[in-house]
């Protein structure tokens, strides 16, 4: 009886991982994400942190200016990872459960990024 493999997070998962400094405008991650058609940037901080594209919409109907808005000042910190191995259906899960879009993929370091868009774009 042959037991199909199951899709993990690594099968999926975006690379390489783009990133941005915490120090960078707000405008500046806009533009990047807009370039590289992606919805979330890594921040390189401790805790964990990310930039999507909702924390920039945020902003913006704020009326904040993020042209002199850094992204320190919006960016989500302390943010949920998965492993490279975490089936894709946990990883689903994980979303859900924490109302997500992006979960940074680690393994000791930065791997990559999996996506709701990742996840939906597999199972369709």
């Amino acid at each position: 009886m042959s037991q199909e493999r199951r899709t993990t997070v690594e099968d999926v998962m975006s690379t390489p991982l783009e990133t941005i400094p915490k120090d960078a405008s707000v405008r500046e991650a806009a533009r990047r994400m807009r370039d590289e058609e992606i919805s979330a940037l890594v921040v390189l901080t401790t805790p964990r942190s990310i930039i999507s594209s909702t924390d920039v919409l945020d902003a913006v109907a704020d009326g904040r200016d993020t042209s002199e808005l850094r992204v320190s000042d919006v960016m989500t910190t302390d943010v949920e990872t998965a492993a490279p191995e975490l089936y894709l259906e946990e990883a689903a899960a994980m979303m859900i459960t924490y109302g997500i879009k992006h979960l940074p993929v680690v393994d000791d370091d930065y791997v990559g990024m999996v996506s709701s868009t990742d996840v939906t774009a597999h199972l369709s």
